[in-house]
């Protein structure tokens, strides 16, 4: 794969309040350059939900609501994420989660595309008992030393599904064969079906 002919691509993580639909409590948007995850630009956030986190999503992620206590709203942060996504491509480990719960709370973001590490999982690596971040970490063992923060954090998972995007990616030889294999249907970047030459 020649990841120089990749366009601008950011994996994104995102942790919530538990709610449904959930209040975001932390974004994590790390660009991928180069065949590799660039942490020098890449972006952070924790915010403060509307309404509390719940017992189990604080067990989860440990954002508690003291934790968050003294974090900015959404409303404080929303720009500076809609500015360092842009257009960009993103990714993201079973990403129409992450896209619809991103779109929600930006409303005029419109990705390029959106490449999903599950179904590119299934299509690589098929015949997997298990495709979750945590099997597919335990299956491709991807370099986790650098990550930031622990599991279930939106800086770790948005790393760790950088490497496993970075893996699985040398599957193809093109950055348009991994689109085909990646974008789920309906979300932004899917190929276009070919048209029947019969029909008028």
């Amino acid at each position: 794969m020649n990841f120089s002919s990749w366009p601008p691509l950011l994996v994104v993580d995102v942790e919530g309040n538990g709610a449904n639909p959930p209040d975001l409590v932390e974004v994590a948007a790390l660009p991928v350059r180069e065949g590799q995850p660039d942490t020098g630009t890449a972006g952070a956030w924790l915010t403060k939900p509307r309404r509390p986190v719940t017992p189990f999503a604080a067990r989860v992620h440990g954002l508690t609501n003291e934790r968050l206590e003294n974090e900015p709203g959404w409303e404080e942060i929303a720009d500076q994420v809609h500015s360092l996504m842009g257009t960009s491509w993103i990714c993201a480990h079973n990403a129409h989660v992450d896209h619809r719960v991103l779109s929600a709370h930006l409303p005029t973001w419109r990705p390029a595309g959106v490449l999903d590490t599950l179904r590119l999982a299934k299509a690589t690596r098929p015949g997997l008992p298990r495709y979750s971040l945590d099997a597919l970490i335990e299956h491709l063992r991807p370099d986790l030393t650098a990550a930031p923060a622990h599991r279930h954090r939106a800086t770790f998972d948005a790393y760790a599904t950088a490497q496993l995007l970075i893996l699985m990616a040398d599957h193809y030889d093109t950055w348009d064969q991994l689109v085909a294999a990646a974008v789920p249907p309906g979300l932004p970047g899917a190929p276009e079906p070919d048209k029947d030459p019969t029909l008028w």
